[in-house]
């Protein structure tokens, strides 16, 4: 068997300043974990299919974005421009690579200013379940469905060219 390097391995932060701190530099670590696919490949790789499903690296960023939208600008921050977002991993033709990444950059942005303008201990401006949820309970939902994603680019980048590692 074949030893794989892991070859874009960073260490979690250490950062352990106190709780909102603390909350948001792992979901940026987990975001970056995702971006950090896309490096090395070109932009045929990034939107190449190698499951039945539509899941692309390039796809799983574009996702991303939706999701970002949705749960920090509408639900937390109540923005009902997200309201009807369609978490495709579709990208279309037309879209670069470098459009994709610029708007996932924006939408972190835009979010960790949401969270940080909030705080954690705010409810959910909208909230379309049973339960109102805390801003906190957002920031930990996003940051395992960012981490999910970041481990599914992880394998379709290591089918790609063999690069491992989060």
């Amino acid at each position: 068997m074949d030893t794989v390097l892991e070859t874009q391995r960073e260490h979690v932060p250490d950062n352990d300043g106190g709780e909102l701190d603390t909350a948001l530099a792992f979901l940026d670590f987990v975001r970056s974990c995702l971006l950090k696919k896309l490096d090395g490949v070109d932009e045929e790789q990034q939107r190449q299919r190698l499951v039945v499903s539509d899941t692309t690296l390039l796809g799983l960023v574009q996702h991303s974005i939706d999701g970002e939208r949705y749960w920090f600008s509408y639900v937390v921050g109540g923005d009902d421009r997200y309201s009807d977002v369609d978490f495709s991993m579709e990208v279309p033709e037309g879209r670069s690579s470098e459009q994709v990444v610029a708007d996932y950059r924006a939408a972190v942005a835009d979010s960790n200013a949401i969270i940080r303008e909030r705080g954690l201990d705010a409810i959910a401006a909208r909230w379309d379940f049973e339960n109102p949820k805390s801003v906190r309970w957002v920031v930990a939902h996003m940051t395992g469905e960012t981490a999910r994603h970041a481990g599914h680019a992880d394998i379709l980048r290591e089918l790609i060219d063999g690069v491992t590692g989060r």
